[in-house]
């Protein structure tokens, strides 16, 4: 049985491998690979491949260009974040460092020198591969059929360009600056470029596990637990209900199969921010449904849906039961006409009642078939902003909640108040990172544990 390779070292393995390949291109390269090494696609150009010397040429230029007029200026101030604050003199503004600029551009330079690192590396590849081939004898491959190649057996990568691209600036990059931003004060009175905030080490973590004064220790640990158990209930609930409906749907003798699955797609075709409006208004102290239940003598006083804490997290819920189940249904659907009828057919022969069947062969093929379906729904709904906010806006307030954190709030509802409520940036950041451990490690751990991904083939 082999042993599993340790990651950590497979990587530095990997690395020295790569070092000892520049080192031997390097030492054996003609004056021409050399010379690449200073200036990007110079042996290229001189072997007759223009469009990879000019492509390496050009990202050095403009790695050097942007290095001088914007990386090295903010990269230069990363440490400190600014220390020139903006001065009113007389009537006149003098801006001085911008903190945000500092961070953002810091980030932007140190990511690019590592992936121009990851350039140069490949420039000398390809100097090494040119050499090798002239060396044997062989001719390089034209600048015709190196543009050609992009659309042919290096498609994939012409294709996936401006997604990555895409993906880096509007993706990787925030996600870079939120990290930081939780090592620093950015917040309402450390706003640039009136304001400069510099770098705090742990204290916003400190702050967020303290469980004293002002903590968020208490705060952060209760919506934590309503975020998790929302989001069982929230899946698991829209899971099995909907799966009896279809299987109620299925049912031999049931008429207008066809019209019971349109009412339910209907409720689909309703958008959520519409219908959720609706019921805020609906379930409100004065809306219609404490309205008739007053009229029919039914109650004496309101029923407070949503300023109770508790029934508050119990209408949501339910609420959410009705929204979920539709999709649900629809999935579980296709998936029931999809079970080989013999397997029934067996199980009655066998004096299997329904019941039974149920439980040996509908559930375990749902859930062998729908586990990465069910993780996602989990995930998700860890970070179901819409529901949560258009139905209570995180409320009822609660004066034993610190941060502006209400009684239902979720951890992402909860970011979204510190962000563009309070302004507190460097504590939402710090629960942004949080969140991200939090759906991490429950995608990772269940996912492994999953049926259908530690034994692909058992169900067959």
């Amino acid at each position: 049985m082999n042993k599993k390779t340790n990651p950590i070292s497979h990587f530095f393995s990997m690395l020295g491998r790569d070092l000892k390949d520049i080192g031997v291109t390097i030492a054996d390269g003609d004056w021409k690979t050399k010379i690449s090494c200073l200036i990007l696609g110079f042996g290229p150009l001189l072997r007759g491949q223009i469009v990879k010397g000019l492509a390496f040429l050009g990202t050095e230029i403009l790695f050097i260009w942007y290095l001088l007029s914007f990386g090295l200026k903010y990269l230069s101030k990363i440490a400190t974040l600014g220390t020139v604050e903006t001065q009113k003199i007389s009537r006149r503004t003098v801006y001085g460092d911008n903190s945000f600029l500092i961070l953002l551009y810091s980030i932007l330079t140190i990511v690019l020198i590592c992936l121009f690192t990851l350039i140069w590396r490949m420039n000398l590849r390809e100097n090494r591969k040119e050499e090798l081939l002239l060396r044997a004898g062989k001719t390089l491959p034209t600048n015709r059929k190196a543009l050609y190649s992009l659309l042919d057996e290096n498609f994939d990568k012409t294709l996936l360009a401006l997604p990555c691209t895409g993906i880096f600036l509007f993706t990787v990059l925030p996600i870079l600056f939120m990290i930081c931003v939780a090592f620093t004060n950015y917040d309402k009175n450390h706003q640039s470029p009136t304001n400069l905030f510099t770098w705090i080490g742990l204290e916003n973590f400190k702050n967020l596990f303290s469980f004293g004064g002002s903590g968020f220790g208490s705060t952060f640990f209760q919506v934590l637990a309503w975020t998790l158990v929302w989001a069982f209930f929230a899946t698991f609930l829209d899971y099995f209900l909907g799966l009896a409906v279809a299987m109620l749907i299925n049912k031999k003798g049931i008429r207008f199969k066809k019209f019971w699955r349109t009412i339910f797609v209907m409720t689909i075709a309703v958008p959520q921010f519409v219908s959720l409006l609706y019921i805020y208004k609906m379930f409100a102290n004065d809306g219609l449904v404490n309205g008739w239940l007053l009229k029919l003598g039914v109650i004496k006083h309101y029923i407070p849906f949503w300023s109770n804490p508790m029934l508050a997290r119990i209408t949501i819920i339910v609420i959410n039961i009705w929204i979920g189940i539709p999709y649900m249904m629809l999935i579980a659907t296709g998936l029931l006409m999809n079970i080989p009828a013999d397997l029934y057919e067996s199980a009655a022969l066998d004096g299997a009642n329904s019941r039974q069947m149920f439980r040996h062969i509908t559930l375990p093929y749902m859930l062998f078939v729908t586990g990465p379906f069910l993780l996602t729904q989990f995930t998700g709904n860890l970070n179901n902003f819409n529901v949560i906010y258009l139905l209570t806006r995180g409320g009822p307030q609660s004066m034993q909640l610190t941060g502006n954190a209400g009684s239902t709030d979720l951890l992402v509802t909860w970011l979204y108040k510190m962000t563009v409520t309070d302004t507190d940036y460097k504590m939402a950041a710090v629960i942004g990172i949080m969140v991200f451990i939090v759906t991490a490690v429950t995608s990772l751990v269940v996912y492994n544990r999953l049926p259908s991904v530690k034994d692909e083939e058992g169900f067959q």
